[in-house]
This record gives structure tokens, C-alpha cells and sequence, in this order.
């Protein structure tokens, strides 16, 4: 048997005689022929002519290359990987409009980032009111308040499905909640926030003790583990999630600030499509990775807004008499 190494890892071998076989070397690119005697050594030597004793014989490589032509700089291909790569989908946008733009339709699911009035998408809200958009199921913490937030659409009737954890604040939607013009579906808080996470993580579900034995288990498969009841609540996804970031760049990469943050991050990354609104764009490669909450690979869109930032409650103490 006739053999070489390849790389110093694996033998490939040959059988005495077969002078017809020629063999691809990947290191030098060449192809060999084993000739009737291979002598004393198995391993090629590429750069030797060919010997009276005809131990291997270099031929031309693959490319119908000889030794100098093998030595001398090959010029890159033409269509290099970055000629080859897709060129990066522009995801700033203009207004709140456009950037809703082909992305609504009758009846679809929203997540709307938010708690209160605190980190909400003020601008994308107006918009999608403004598209006309109706039979709309929202996720939400809550609706806002009578006359701003979500509680514009509640205002024109647009919504036809509340998820959320706190009705408070909205006299319109206790009321249309209770006439029964608005189906609600309550969850508490924590079991909210996870089932948006999950959902953007791709979990279908999970079981939690929250809620076992009220009347937000009912209807609910439940379990035991360790001798405890669990209540199994499943993941959220919505058509479109409406977020609100203090700063972002221009590939979708934001930041939340303070308890803005709520759940702006999990509805991020579970909604099949995402539009932010910031209040500072910078170029990409102004924020410190380290400090970035959501990657702009969950983000499609982004527009810069002006906000009014209101206060649902405002307390102030009596000014003291001098």
C-alpha cells in the first residue's frame, strides 16, 4: 500500500500499481499520482520533479496551475463578501406615520409598551388612531388614561380586546368593559410581564403559583410539583409591538431609561414585527454595547418623537406661609 498524510491528521491510501488514480491535496492545492514504486517514503514532496526512481509525480493542480503560477498573488474575485452582502434595510423613518405604514390591518394583535403614562409610545399611539385601524386586541399593562395613551383608541371605539393587569385611571374603559363593549382579560402583573417574555423567547408556556384558586385560573390546565397547585399560563405574541426607548441608534439598538424600561423589553422581542420611538437617535455605534437593553436585530422600525410626558397623578404639598 502507498499512502501521504494530509495536514499531519489522516493517511489516505493508495494499492501498489494503480497508476490511473490521481488524488486532490487540499494543503498544496495539487494533485499527485502514485507511480509503480513509491520507495522508502510515503509523503509527497510537492515541489520535486519527477525522479528516476518515480516515487510520486507532481502534475498540474486543480486550477491548471504549475509552481509559479501557484507562488505568484492571485488577485481577489470580483463579487467579494461585501459586495455579496445584502445591503442593510433603512429603519429610521421620518413620522409615526410612515413608520406604521403596511403594517396594520382590521383585527390584529398589538403590545403596547408602557405602565401608566411612563415609557409609552405617545407618538406611534396617536398614529395608529389615526390610521383607522379597528377590532384591535392590545396587550397593555393598561389603557392609559381618558384622553391620552390608549385611551384615545378606547375613545373611538378601535379596541375590541384588552390583556392587561390594571383597569384603574380609565373611566371610559370601565365603562365600556362593564356595558360589555370590551372583552378584558386580566392577569396579574408578574404573570403579564412573563408571558411577553416568553412569548419573544418562544416558550408556549409555563406553570406559576400566581392566580391558583381565583378566578384567573379558571378555565386554566393545572398541576402539582412538590405537593404545590401551579396554573399554566402561555406565551404572548403579538402582530406589531409599539415601544418607547430613551435613546436608540439608527439599527434599532435601544436604550430604556429608568422605570421606563417596564415592559418595553419583552414586548420588544415579542412582537413579529417592532416599531420604536426614541427620544435621542444617534449614529450607529454611539452606544456602548454594554449599556444597550434591546438589540436592534428584534427592532424593523424606529422614528424620533416629541413628547408631552403627562403625570397621571400629580401630588404636591401645600407651599408653607412665610
Amino acid at each position: 500500500m502507498v499512502g501521504f498524510e494530509l495536514r499531519r491528521t489522516l493517511t489516505f491510501p493508495f494499492r501498489r500499481g494503480s497508476t490511473g488514480v490521481r488524488f486532490y491535496h487540499p494543503r498544496f492545492r495539487t494533485i499527485f499520482r502514485p507511480s509503480l514504486d513509491p520507495g522508502p517514503s510515503s509523503r509527497p514532496n510537492p515541489g520535486a520533479k519527477q525522479s528516476a526512481g518515480g516515487r510520486l509525480s507532481r502534475r498540474r493542480n486543480c486550477f491548471g496551475m504549475g509552481r509559479q503560477e501557484l507562488l505568484r498573488p492571485r488577485a481577489p474575485p470580483p463579487n467579494t463578501s461585501a459586495e455579496r452582502r445584502a445591503p442593510m434595510l433603512k429603519k429610521v423613518y421620518p413620522d409615526a406615520k410612515s413608520a406604521l405604514e403596511g403594517l396594520t390591518f382590521d383585527g390584529m394583535t398589538i403590545m403596547s409598551g408602557g405602565f401608566g403614562l411612563c415609557g409609552i409610545p405617545e407618538n406611534l399611539i396617536i398614529a395608529l388612531r389615526d390610521s383607522g385601524v379597528k377590532g384591535i386586541t392590545v396587550i397593555s399593562n393598561n389603557a392609559g388614561v381618558d384622553g391620552w395613551g390608549l385611551g384615545l383608541l378606547l375613545e373611538t371605539k378601535q379596541i375590541k380586546k384588552m390583556i392587561s393587569s390594571y383597569v384603574g385611571e380609565n373611566k371610559e374603559f370601565a365603562r365600556q368593559y362593564l356595558s360589555g363593549e370590551l372583552e378584558l382579560e386580566f392577569n396579574p402583573q408578574g404573570t403579564l410581564a412573563e408571558r411577553c417574555r416568553a412569548g419573544g423567547a418562544g416558550i408556549a408556556g409555563f406553570y406559576t403559583k400566581t392566580g391558583v384558586g381565583t378566578l384567573v385560573a379558571e378555565g386554566k390546565e393545572t398541576k402539582s410539583f412538590n405537593g404545590e397547585a401551579y396554573v399554566l399560563e402561555t406565551g404572548l405574541v403579538a402582530d406589531l409591538s409599539l415601544v418607547k426607548a430613551w435613546k436608540g441608534d439608527e439599527e434599532g439598538n435601544l436604550i430604556f431609561r429608568k422605570t421606563a424600561r417596564n415592559f418595553n423589553p419583552m414586548m420588544a422581542s415579542a412582537g413579529k414585527k417592532c416599531v420604536a420611538e426614541v427620544e435621542i437617535l444617534v449614529p450607529t455605534g454611539e452606544l456602548d454595547p454594554d449599556a444597550i437593553h434591546t438589540p436592534g436585530i428584534y427592532v424593523d422600525r424606529v422614528v424620533q418623537g416629541s413628547f408631552e410626558k403627562r403625570i397621571e397623578q400629580r401630588t404636591v404639598r401645600k407651599r408653607e406661609s412665610a
